[in-house]
């Protein structure tokens, strides 16, 4: 008596009708800390490095992509419009001082040109108020140089962990007392001309003391 069986029926991988195939989700911009594991599984996050100088610029850009970013780097304005335009970043960080043009009205055009871009601004002037200015154009925090990429990284990740967790603001709220405290201090360095022996005598208080202060992140509002 023969027995008959039924043919195996393989199945491959790669084949299969097209609604069966995988569709990874997008990036959500709002998730915090799992901003990066999600990226991680779909697609990597640009980021956007605006520095007229090459040395710190190239630096910045292979450290962002050896912690696994697509990262870019432009040397003046021009450049980063054209980049921002081009590859659309979900981050940037810019320098305040740049040969043509300022920070601040590059964070305009930027934030026009990408409205969901997240910017963080540099200074190296100590020009603290001007910052400020630049947060209300649109950039989400600022950061004194020297910064390094972990800094960096940081100052994006509080920004989205307040956002997530923070509700709804009302209306405008004051700065924080360490916030104004850190403000002067900015000031009186930038009127010492970076002066930190000098800064601390006309503040009052021990270099020492002043060297901790500024060696903080900047409180936030």
């Amino acid at each position: 008596m023969r027995t008959t069986t039924s043919p195996r029926i393989e199945t491959h991988p790669l084949r299969g009708d097209n609604h069966h195939a995988r569709h990874d989700p997008p990036i959500r911009l709002g998730d915090g800390a799992s901003r990066q594991e999600t990226a991680s599984a779909t697609q990597k996050l640009r980021i956007l490095v605006v520095d007229d100088d090459a040395t710190f610029r190239n630096r910045l850009v292979a450290a962002m992509t050896a912690r696994n970013f697509e990262a870019y780097g432009a040397a003046n304005p021009s450049e980063a419009r054209q980049l921002v335009s081009r590859v659309q970043p979900h981050r940037a960080v810019l320098d305040m001082r740049m040969p043509g043009g300022s920070g601040l009205d590059l964070v305009l055009s930027l934030i026009e040109l990408n409205p969901n871009l997240e910017v963080v601004m540099l200074t190296g002037y100590g020009s603290i108020p001007t910052a400020i200015e630049a947060v209300r154009r649109g950039a989400v925090d600022y950061l004194t140089k020297p910064a390094d990429t972990d800094q960096i990284l940081a100052s994006f990740e509080r920004v989205s962990e307040r956002a997530a967790q923070s509700p709804p603001e009302s209306g405008p709220s004051a700065p924080s007392l360490a916030r104004v405290e850190w403000e002067h201090i900015q000031r009186v360095l930038n009127d010492c001309h970076g002066n930190i022996s000098q800064s601390a005598r006309v503040l009052g208080i021990h270099r020492r003391s002043l060297q901790r202060k500024l060696s903080k992140y900047p409180p936030a509002e």
